[in-house]
């Protein structure tokens, strides 16, 4: 008999999962869509979705999910995601900002106040500021910024638009 005593197999007729059981512990359930799950005994946890995306679960939380196209996705017990995509980019999401770094090096961030700032990798920083009916953006250049305001579109506060 040996190892394949203890191997257990079932098969539930209403929901057309199999369930099986290793001697290691290991659980490997098949569903009728072709999805498959495989239960880990230290909590871990693998699915392969139909579309053969594949998600691993942590017992901490934390999540990694791999798409067909490469593209990888991380999530943090705390949270915090982050994209890895094919062409090289880079986003990070967390509770305070929104990031995507560029292959090139160029790195945008979004901040929960509205604030935006880009960062070329040839050192220049553009920082916008958008407010409720007024945009200022200034460019800075090592330690030299140049103003540009753009006014309102609408017309009570843009004196400089005509009515028709």
């Amino acid at each position: 008999m040996g190892v394949f005593s203890r191997l257990q197999v079932y098969h539930y007729a209403g929901s057309q999962i199999t369930c099986t059981t290793y001697p290691s512990g290991l659980e490997v359930l098949h569903f009728p869509n072709k999805q498959i799950e495989k239960r880990h005994p230290g909590g871990k946890r693998e699915i392969v979705f139909p579309d053969q995306t594949v998600k691993y679960l942590e017992p901490d939380g934390s999540e990694k999910t791999i798409f067909p196209d490469g593209t990888i996705v991380h999530l943090s017990p705390s949270g915090e995601k982050m994209v890895d995509f094919p062409n090289g980019q880079r986003e990070i999401h967390t509770s305070q900002y929104k990031r995507r770094e560029d292959p090139d090096g160029t790195v945008k961030t979004i901040y929960t106040n509205g604030r935006q700032e880009t960062k070329y990798a040839s050192g220049r920083v553009k920082h916008c500021v958008c407010l409720k009916d007024f945009q200022v953006q200034y460019l800075m250049y090592g330690c030299d910024v140049s103003y540009i305001s753009r006014p309102s579109k609408n017309l009570a506060t843009n004196p400089r638009r005509k009515e028709n």
